[in-house]
């Protein structure tokens, strides 16, 4: 809210696993609220991944399956109150498939040069759902929220990638692997 000059967004989309970061960023949306620092709160969009979506599905989920392994929860600690924040919000809980997780993960990592965990990307790839379907109403001021650093979560994009290369550590060797040319004045660089 500080960051958007006192103001809250008017989307609010993040990860759900445990729900404990929809039910905090609720919590301090409802405080800025009370003490009057914002006008207004966002709708809460959390998003938890389609094989592992007990609240979504409103049951637990004995075996969750997704690459996404920090939102890999069948049984959430903080269930009851992400639903809380879901409805005062006036937002949602939804679900995506690991196939639109994985395109908002590559998205984040080739356009914006975001390395994130899986599960961060989660929160994106709703936003590019719900925008295919026509969900987002024109002009909303959105936020995404990333939950962690792609080093969180290093075996997913070792299995992701098409081919590992090792290379001697140096300017050179990395220039002639990625098959660029080194130009003058680039020693040391």
């Amino acid at each position: 809210c500080e960051q958007l000059g006192g103001r809250a967004p008017d989307l609010h989309y993040i990860p759900v696993g445990n729900a404990g970061n929809i039910t905090a960023y609720w919590m301090g949306y409802s405080q800025f609220l009370r003490e009057g620092l914002i006008a207004s709160a966002p709708e809460m969009r959390g998003w938890q991944a389609e094989g592992a979506a007990p609240i979504v599905r409103g049951h637990i989920v004995e075996n969750p399956e997704t690459f996404a392994t920090a939102i890999r929860i069948g049984h959430p600690a903080s269930w009851k109150e992400a639903v809380a924040a879901e409805e005062e919000s006036g937002g949602r809980i939804d679900m995506v498939s690991d196939d639109e997780i994985l395109n908002a993960y590559r998205l984040l990592a080739s356009s914006e040069g975001i390395f994130c965990e899986p599960a961060s990307a989660a929160s994106v790839a709703g936003l590019m759902k719900d925008a295919e379907a026509g969900r987002i109403p024109p002009d909303a001021e959105i936020v995404c929220t990333l939950t962690g650093h792609g080093l969180k979560d290093p075996d997913s994009v070792i299995r992701m990638s098409r081919k590992l290369v090792t290379v001697e550590a140096g300017l050179q060797p990395v220039v002639e692997c990625l098959g660029l040319e080194k130009t003058s004045g680039e020693e040391g660089s």
